[in-house]
């Protein structure tokens, strides 16, 4: 050892007034900037695979490795948009969205609340947030958003489905089966659906549909039901027949009206009202018309 620092090279003497040797100018980014480049085409290689792979596990994945390493919040943002912006770079931009489930949502509501534009970087779509927008649209119940590299953007759409008519405060209001109002401009289209009247109608109505469709048969003929008091419902069938539910059991008297409709086919009668507010009866009022005319006074008093 010692023998190799005695014999060691010494470093020359620069003569006095010798100018420094220089170093060859070094290419970076900062070079790249000021005098502009233009990105070349992607050619993947294996290196280069490896390399987008890293920039997408750093902007999806790092950053709770950065905190788990104590960087600071600001800091790991800047590295987060810098990584995300080079898989961009690289070519995982967004290329096209597909959507599936669409039916009344508009298109242009989707993409507003995707916030997407063709050629920004994959990675930055946020799923979650997308999502939380989707669900803010009047049609959407649920919203799933997938990124799928390199390109590719998927949004999947629970629409509602709605059951019925609001009637309040002089317009109508579209209702799904979990009472839910669906604003919307083309409530005309939905003329046909049952119509719900009453101030607290709204609010109750996803019980009340939820009701009503575990009796298909009699649901489908049911054309409005007006809310009486805030605690029962009376329901107006399509022969004209007015069925008056309990404020309590009210699905144990549906289900009982079905039972006997199935085996007696009481609603083919001429009836004005079945009334089922009675727990251990069925009260049936004829329709006036359905009555006989009263006997002449001459008859009666014969008889």
């Amino acid at each position: 050892m010692r023998w190799l620092n005695r014999h060691a090279a010494r470093p020359r003497k620069r003569a006095r007034g010798a100018p420094a040797p220089r170093l060859p100018a070094r290419r970076g980014w900062g070079t790249g900037r000021r005098r502009g480049f233009a990105v070349p085409p992607l050619v993947l290689t294996g290196a280069k695979l490896l390399g987008v792979a890293s920039l997408a596990a750093l902007a999806v994945g790092g950053p709770w490795a950065m905190w788990r390493a104590g960087i600071a919040q600001q800091a790991f943002e800047t590295v987060q948009v810098r990584a995300i912006a080079l898989t961009g770079l690289a070519g995982l931009v967004v290329d096209d969205v597909q959507v599936e489930g669409r039916v009344e949502t508009r298109a242009a509501d989707v993409l507003g609340a995707l916030q997407v534009r063709r050629g920004m970087p994959t990675l930055a779509v946020d799923p979650r947030a997308a999502k939380e927008r989707l669900e803010q649209i009047p049609w959407v119940r649920e919203a799933a958003v997938e990124r799928r590299l390199p390109g590719l953007v998927h949004v999947r759409l629970v629409e509602r489905v709605p059951m019925a008519l609001w009637q309040h405060d002089g317009r109508f209001m579209l209702i799904d089966r979990h009472g839910a109002q669906i604003e919307t401009e083309e409530v005309g289209r939905f003329g046909a659906l049952p119509h719900i009247v009453g101030e607290d109608a709204g609010a109750a109505a996803g019980e009340l549909l939820r009701m009503l469709a575990a009796e298909p048969g009699l649901e489908r003929r049911v054309t409005a039901a007006v809310r009486v008091g805030g605690r029962r419902w009376n329901l107006r069938l399509d022969n004209g027949i007015d069925v008056m539910l309990p404020a309590e059991n009210a699905a144990a008297a549906w289900s009982h009206l079905a039972e006997i409709e199935r085996e007696h086919g009481v609603l083919g009668r001429d009836l004005k009202t079945i009334d089922l507010r009675l727990p251990d009866r069925l009260v049936l009022r004829p329709n006036p018309s359905a009555l006989p005319p009263p006997a002449p006074r001459a008859q009666q008093k014969k008889a």
